[in-house]
């Protein structure tokens, strides 16, 4: 490629940046690696590309988060270089190019650069890439660093630059260096013009389960027009920018100060108004023409410079993407802006002089937000990272230098995803499907619906629903067909945007001959691209419905669709109050849905299989079809064996041995072998809850199979189930060390309580004291191991004492209750000697002879 001089000097003239660029260039000698850090609309991004340019011969490629900044960009070098836009200086963004074959700076979006690529991974003819606002930690910012630290460990004559407002140059050039030296960093700092902060915090809260409120709208709107009104007086050259999360909120903060105040210029800015629209904000405005308040969103942060600005409004709200792992489900979502991003909104209004910056917080509220954003790599849903990835032959990141590592759950979630889209195969490397579908530039769920949808609904509406679901556009009422409708019909920057992307994307399917786009094929075509989002109404309210998600997930929906049952779900974030209908969840995107469309979308979904369950002691069964989680139908049947034997298993896993009535006979056996485990151990069997249940072969398989068969659970008979446990010979002397009833010198047999299972308790022999007279010594179980805690008893059965140790009780606390008993019972015996005495034989004796 021909080399084309640019001329520094005249495109630097009053940019501060062009005091650093003999730094850039020093440390370039040396290094082909480069962290420039330099505050916003000091010309970093202006300045650094054509000094790349005039270092070589190849394309330079600058890299921007979004498009409209790629497009500003490229416009204002071309222009102060004084060059045609695509001759020395263009832009490629997806749908968008004005690129020749004389192109020596070009300027892409992230994701564009990306997809070139995978198409050619050695950068043919580029000699340099700057990656630029990789302060913000944009998904696909993150992963051009990994690939391309990657191609230059192949191509060490390729020069890498990462640029930012803010921006963690330690980190980045530690990641950009080589392994025995981090990258080079070019810090930039310009005298800081002062700024007045100001608080203003409103009366009504900034959020509430819809989004931002209108009250907190109209603060915004009320401050921003005072103080323009203020600012004005005195300088009548300055202008005012608003910061709003959104470009719904835009929009609705620019209504009103059209209202609150004619005599302003208000304009939006924000990615989904056209490029024309866009330049002449950024363009600044005449000495005549009126003052203006200029309302964004965040992409004025950093990515575009408004000149004139001397008065920053700030919301201090932001919005940005968010997975929610336990619903499967992602969206953007609006939170406070964090600190970073507040002080760069702030800077907007020094850039040319001392400025003014009025936060509609107080600072409390201020302090309490988050110090920067959270990188996109951690919070957004990665099923399009991860197919780039294993098409770059590296799934999950493997081997690549990342500023942070994939979440290890989000990761295995996109890799589920891209398995079902036939994308990857078992060891994660790109199939053929996963390559072409990482041509088309969509999420490969989305993807996969274009080339699916196309022969069944039509080539063009499978791209306008693709284009509709992947663009920005805003669905009201949630429904997606009758966006399209209106798409179809808008002349809006929006609807040419939106029919420019289907154009571009039905040339990427081959159309089917006989099939007519149809509305009816909408849902058909959401199915196919989340057939998981299939959803039945389950419960009607009186504002919408309440809906049960294949996936699981209940999501409330207002609108017209709330009558259908059936619909695919494009769109569901999480939220809550009335429009969530108490589910934690809103479907913001869908359409309605036939039962055959649902058949041919999610036919491996479908499961039909008796459900057995093990409950009131009996198994039931039922035969149940279901589309994942939405039960379709349920008729009672008769479980096998096999169905019924996991029934009880599963109740017995999930309840313990609760779930059978025990004997008493079964229970007392129970304990008697479980007080032998405790003394004498191993053979005798472990008898304890987990030591049962690990042993169910063992014991109760008949009885298993039995309540498999339809046995109620009340006549199984455990007793004899637990004596398969018995060891032998051992179990000879079972009533030998623990029996049953142990016979008191009066010669009754009377019953010994034994300890429950996991209590280390004694045996305990309740009885009449004068039954034990002669009884020197306490008796001893389990060959002299364990002795009887004796409870002795009165004639009438009342508590007297409790013992282990007989002698000591004769020969001590006896004598106590000989004394105060022989006036109560002077009918019954009481010797001096009881260790002596005849027992006396009690023929009422309650204490279970």
């Amino acid at each position: 490629m021909t080399s084309v001089a640019f001329d520094l000097t005249r495109i630097g003239a009053g940019l501060s940046f062009a005091a650093a660029l003999p730094e850039v260039s020093t440390a370039l000698d040396s290094r082909t690696s480069l962290v420039v850090s330099a505050p916003p609309g000091t010309g970093k991004t202006t300045l650094v590309p054509p000094l790349l340019a005039a270092r070589s011969t190849g394309r330079v490629i600058v890299t921007q988060p979004r498009r409209v900044a790629a497009r500003a960009a490229a416009r204002r070098l071309a222009q102060l270089d004084g060059s045609s836009l695509g001759d020395r200086v263009g832009f490629t963004v997806r749908g968008e190019r004005a690129v020749g074959p004389t192109t020596r700076v070009e300027f892409v979006t992230a994701g564009v650069l990306l997809r070139r690529m995978l198409d050619d991974p050695g950068l043919d003819g580029v000699d340099a890439v700057i990656i630029d606002e990789v302060h913000e930690r944009a998904l696909e910012t993150d992963l051009l660093i990994g690939l391309l630290s990657e191609v230059r460990e192949l191509r060490d004559d390729l020069v890498l630059v990462a640029m930012s407002a803010t921006l963690d140059a330690a980190r980045i050039a530690a990641v950009l260096g080589d392994d025995d030296a981090p990258a080079p960093i070019v810090d930039h700092e310009v005298p800081a013009f002062p700024l007045t902060e100001r608080w203003a915090p409103g009366d009504a809260p900034r959020l509430d389960e819809r989004g931002v409120t209108r009250d907190f709208l109209d603060h915004v709107a009320r401050t921003a027009a005072s103080a323009a009104r203020d600012l004005t007086r005195d300088d009548a050259a300055a202008d005012a920018l608003v910061f709003a999360p959104g470009a719904r909120e835009v929009a609705e903060i620019a209504r009103r100060l059209r209202t609150l105040d004619t005599s302003f210029d208000v304009r939006e800015l924000h990615g989904q108004l056209s490029a024309a629209e866009q330049d002449a904000v950024i363009r600044g405005r005449r000495p005549t023409d009126p003052p203006r308040i200029i309302v964004t969103t965040s992409l004025a942060e950093s990515s575009l410079t408004v000149p004139g600005v001397r008065l920053v409004v700030d919301s201090c709200l932001s919005r940005h993407p968010q997975r929610d792992a336990a619903r499967g489900m992602s969206g953007l979502v609006t939170t406070a802006a964090p600190r970073s991003s507040c002080v760069q909104r702030a800077g907007r209004a020094t850039r040319q002089g001392p400025g003014t910056v009025i936060r509609c917080v107080d600072e409390r509220t201020f302090a309490a937000a988050p110090a920067r954003p959270a990188p996109e790599i951690a919070v957004a849903d990665l099923t399009d990272a991860a197919l780039l990835l294993a098409c770059w032959g590296a799934p999950g990141g493997a081997g690549l230098r990342l500023i942070d590592r994939p979440p290890a759950d989000s990761l295995a979630e996109a890799l589920t995803v891209l398995r079902g889209l036939g994308a990857i195969d078992d060891e994660n490397r790109a199939t053929a499907e996963g390559r072409a579908l990482s041509r088309i530039p969509a999420d490969p769920r989305l993807a996969r619906a274009l080339r699916d949808g196309a022969p069944l609904v039509g080539a063009r509406l499978a791209a306008e629903v693709v284009a509709l679901l992947g663009g920005d556009v805003r669905i009201a009422e949630a429904d997606a067909a009758r966006a399209l409708v209106a798409l179809r019909d808008g002349r809006t920057p929006e609807a040419r945007r939106w029919r420019s992307d289907a154009e571009r994307l039905e040339r990427l399917v081959d159309a089917t001959p006989g099939i007519r786009s149809d509305l009816d094929g909408v849902g058909l075509v959401i199915a196919l691209a989340f057939p998981e989002r299939i959803a039945q109404r389950v419960e009607r309210t009186a504002e919408g419905a309440t809906f049960l998600l294949a996936s699981g997930t209940r999501a409330g929906m207002r609108g017209p669709l709330a009558a259908t049952e059936w619909i695919a779900v494009a769109d569901v974030t999480r939220a809550s109050g009335r429009a969530a209908a108490g589910s934690g969840a809103v479907i913001r995107a869908a359409a309605a849905l036939t039962e055959t469309q649902m058949e041919r979308a999610a036919n491996h979904l479908r499961t039909d299989r008796v459900e057995a369950e093990f409950t009131a002691g009996r198994v039931q069964a039922r035969r149940e079809r279901r589309i994942g989680a939405i039960l379709s139908s349920s008729a009672p049947v008769r479980a096998s064996v096999d169905e019924g034997r996991d029934a009880v298993l599963r109740a017995l896993r999930r309840d313990g041995l609760g779930v059978f009535t025990w004997s008493d006979s079964a229970d007392a056996l129970r304990r008697r072998l479980a007080l032998l485990r405790r003394e004498l151990g191993s053979p005798w069997p472990d008898v304890s809850e987990a030591g049962l249940l690990d042993a169910l072969d063992a014991w109760l398989a008949p009885e298993l199979d039995a309540l498999a068969s339809g046995t109620p659970a009340a006549r199984i008979d455990l007793t004899s189930a637990l004596r398969r446990l018995l060891p032998w010979p051992e179990a000879a002397r079972l009533d030998e060390l623990v029996p049953e009833r142990l016979e008191v010198p009066s010669g009754s047999r009377v019953r010994i309580d034994y300890p429950a299972v996991d209590d280390a308790a004694r045996p305990v022999v309740a009885v009449k004291l004068q039954e034990c007279f002669g009884w020197a010594e306490t008796p001893r179980l389990v060959d002299g191991r364990v002795p009887v805690l004796f409870h002795l008893l009165s004639p009438a059965g009342r508590p007297l004492a409790v013992t282990d140790d007989l002698a000591s009780f004769w020969s001590g606390p006896y004598a106590q209750v000989r004394a105060e008993m022989r006036g109560r019972y002077p009918k019954h015996p009481w010797p001096e000697d009881p260790w002596t005495a005849a027992p006396t034989r009690h023929t009422k004796n309650r204490a279970g002879r």
